[in-house]
């Protein structure tokens, strides 16, 4: 099957792509459970846009219509395919019939975007800017320079407010011209929305901003249909053609916090209240209206709530055993804080995006929830100097015109099946309907989810459970539709509903494992199992557990679609679509995803954020990297992630997705530096040794987060990101040639790895 040919119409991939046809069937035969992949915003251009109302089925599931439905074209009337409610179209579509059908009727037509009329002008996008000024001179100037490049990239009709902090936080005032003005407040003491809204001279009138409330489950109207507000405009959140000289005064004069700091003593940095004091104010003045807050942090928080490490430098920052130890006293209180400051900007429609740069960590860990579950967007990188940070910076606002803002997602399904819940940077919205199953699978227990800020890479996972008992009754029922609608505004300000409404087929129990074995995705099933297994250590489950419940899955896998004699490993066949599999679980388990050792938590919550919001290819990319050989032997090819790949007369340029490393072997480096590329008569060792570059270049250049660029020599310190990656298949214990490259580890190679998987599954055990 052509699983990228369903991905690039509807954006959607499943891990099974055809179905049991009964919960036995499934409990007995679907060892990865039955999920996918789904992208709302992704591009397409074959995808129709209208600019009218969608139409709506009256029964319980309250889907749209869509090209499963049965039409009578006559009686004007169509049957809804998920629960079987027969319609009325409205009077403006007496003109249809079976040749004059609307778009989105159409069978090719299965994702189809409604731009949906609003009866006042919509509202613009919001950036909502929190600088740390606890900054060294350099750091802060070079932040500085980044925001200033950057304010040409904003929308046209974008509002803009800004926020300092350091031991105060400062609220700014950009309305008023006249000279830099701004309220103080104290960072060891939150602010409520509410003292913003006295302080800051805002009136109730005014709380609402463009829309009255904000789009939730209980929401009476969405945003589009609601009446225009009276509000005054308040001067902190101010459209950027009315401000942009006086943002730019302020920024070029903003110094470093002024509070006098001994040697022994780190920062006071009030992260927690200038975060807490940035959602307040655009809770109090836009809620419901899509907004994002940029936080720029150069350290940790030393003060006030959210804090996590103390202002003595004598006091280390926590590790992970720290946390494992429960010695991490400030982990826990933290955590609950940015979770609750969280919960209020999913309430309001507001995105929260984190760009950390500190050589030590800045508390990545007690805050994901906050970028997780409101759809934000995070960096981790060393200093704002650093082209992680500007790059990475610079990529959001230029593809500015293409983020989603306050988005709702709502699942559908036909009565055969059920969703179990979601996975990815979302927050659940608690609305039960039909569709709802009794298993729960990440965030369950509801049809709903918002995500308050969308892009095109932004994928979630959703997992779905058979429900039907009677396998002969399926077997004469259509197949089953899962419909995804996604409202979202856009980057000026008009509401979107994507509509996507797919099917499988049901697959014949007569037919034997033959069908599922045909329709699995062994990538996106990978992706599923990898985004579960983050899932389980975000929520604290020991990483032994989680390994051992990876191996257990592969197992039954391996040993329920193989064929093979009982108890003869060598026997063991895997069909096409599944041979890949056990090399992703080998890597993923190998991952920085599960394995802590070596990385902060920071760096961890970092790489699992990042997991949780990418694509299939993407998340593939982290999970086995790719590698690529350069050699006089022939043109560039990819090779064994492997040590046997490492030779002295090669150029390998590994991507692993948070780092893009170009690796010269011994021979060549040693080339290199006796200046032989820059001898004419070796133009094509020049050439070689460009080639990597030039390929690494045009990963770098479309790559969000900004990747680190690596280039090293064979056996060199940097070198140690490559051997920690590949499969250690030469190590110290095992013979090796003069030239291998010999890895130092007790790790299992995937050699080993495959040996013990064939015994096991092949056992009579099973």
């Amino acid at each position: 099957m052509n699983f990228d040919e369903a991905e690039e119409q509807d954006g959607i991939r499943f891990s099974w792509n055809y179905w049991p046809s009964s919960r036995l069937d499934a409990t007995r035969n679907l060892v990865v459970p039955l999920g996918c992949m789904y992208s709302p915003m992704r591009k397409n251009p074959n995808t129709p846009i209208v600019y009218y109302e969608p139409v709506y089925c009256k029964g319980a599931c309250h889907s749209v219509l869509n090209p499963m439905c049965t039409v009578d074209a006559r009686a004007k009337l169509w049957v809804c395919p998920i629960c079987y409610q027969r319609n009325q179209f409205p009077p403006h579509y007496a003109d249809i019939s079976e040749t004059n059908l609307p778009a989105e009727l159409h069978r090719q037509y299965s994702t189809i975007d409604y731009c949906l009329p609003t009866r006042s002008p919509p509202p613009p996008p919001i950036f909502l800017f929190v600088v740390d000024t606890c900054l060294p001179e350099a750091e802060l100037q070079s932040l500085k320079d980044s925001i200033l490049l950057s304010i040409a990239l904003l929308p046209e009709k974008a509002q803009v407010g800004l926020i300092t902090y350091g031991a105060m936080v400062q609220i700014h005032e950009l309305g008023f011209s006249e000279c830099p003005k701004s309220y103080v407040f104290r960072g060891n003491k939150e602010v409520t929305s509410q003292q913003i809204q006295s302080l800051l001279g805002l009136s109730s009138s005014s709380s609402r901003g463009n829309n009255q409330a904000p789009l939730s489950s209980s929401s009476s109207l969405p945003p589009h249909q609601q009446p225009p507000s009276a509000s005054k405009v308040n001067g902190f959140l101010v459209p950027l053609s009315e401000c942009e000289l006086t943002l730019t005064s302020i920024l070029e004069e903003l110094q470093h916090d002024p509070r006098p700091l001994k040697s022994d003593r780190r920062p006071l940095r009030a992260t927690g209240v200038a975060l807490s004091s940035a959602i307040s104010l655009l809770e109090t003045t836009n809620a419901g209206t899509g907004a994002r807050v940029m936080l720029f942090a150069g350290g940790p928080a030393t003060d006030g709530p959210g804090i996590i490490v103390g202002d003595e430098l004598k006091e280390p920052i926590r590790s992970f055993s720290d946390i494992i130890k429960d010695k991490a006293k400030y982990v826990s209180k933290s955590t609950k804080f940015y979770e609750a400051l969280s919960k209020r900007a999913v309430t309001n429609g507001h995105a929260v995006d984190i760009f950390a740069c500190s050589l030590d960590q800045v508390g990545l860990l007690e805050m994901r929830e906050v970028v997780k579950k409101t759809g934000g967007l995070s960096v981790l990188a060393d200093s704002f100097r650093d082209a992680m940070f500007r790059e990475s910076y610079k990529h959001i606002l230029s593809n500015a015109q293409n983020l989603g803002y306050n988005a709702t997602i709502e699942v559908a399904t036909s009565r055969e099946l059920k969703v179990c819940g979601a996975i990815g940077q979302l927050a659940s919205l608690n609305k039960s309907s039909p569709s709802v199953a009794e298993t729960e699978i990440g965030l369950g227990n509801t049809s709903s989810w918002k995500a308050c800020g969308l892009d095109p890479a932004s994928t979630f996972s959703f997992f779905f459970e058979i429900v039907n008992q009677n396998t002969q009754q399926q077997q004469q029922q259509p197949p089953a539709i899962i419909q995804f609608t996604t409202h979202y505004q856009n980057a000026l300000g008009q509401f979107i509903l994507r509509v996507t409404t797919v099917s499988r087929p049901w697959a014949d129990p007569a037919q034997g494992l033959g069908p599922l074995s045909y329709g699995f995705d062994q990538e996106t099933s990978a992706v599923l199992m990898a985004r579960l297994a983050v899932f389980k250590g975000d929520n604290m489950e020991d990483t032994a557990d989680i390994l051992r419940w990876l191996d257990r899955m592969l197992i039954r896998l391996v040993n329920k679609y193989a064929t093979y004699q009982k108890d003869n490993p060598s026997s063991l066949d895997l069909p096409p679509n599944f041979s890949i599999y056990p090399q992703f679980m080998f890597h993923l388990r190998r991952s920085h995803f599960l394995q802590v050792f070596g990385n902060s938590p920071d760096e961890v919550a970092f790489f699992r954020t990042i997991l949780n919001r990418e694509t299939v290819s993407n998340s593939l990319v982290m999970i086995q990297p790719t590698l690529e050989a350069y050699s006089f032997a022939g043109p560039p090819a990819p090779v064994m992630l492997s040590a046997v790949s490492v030779t002295p007369d090669r150029i390998l340029l590994l991507d692993t997705f948070f780092a893009v490393v170009v690796h010269t072997g011994d021979t060549l480096a040693q080339w290199r530096k006796a200046g032989y590329a820059d001898d004419p008569a070796h133009a094509n060792f020049k050439q070689l040794l460009d080639a990597p570059r030039g390929d690494a270049a045009s990963i770098l250049k479309d790559r969000f987060p900004y990747p680190r660029y690596i280039e090293c020599d064979q056996n060199s310190s940097q070198a140690r990101i490559l051997t920690s990656t590949i499969d250690p298949a030469i190590t110290h214990t095992t013979p090796a040639g003069p030239q291998d490259q010999v890895i130092f580890t007790d790790d299992v190679n995937m050699k080993v790895f495959t040996e013990h998987l064939k015994k096991l599954a092949v056992s009579s055990a099973q």
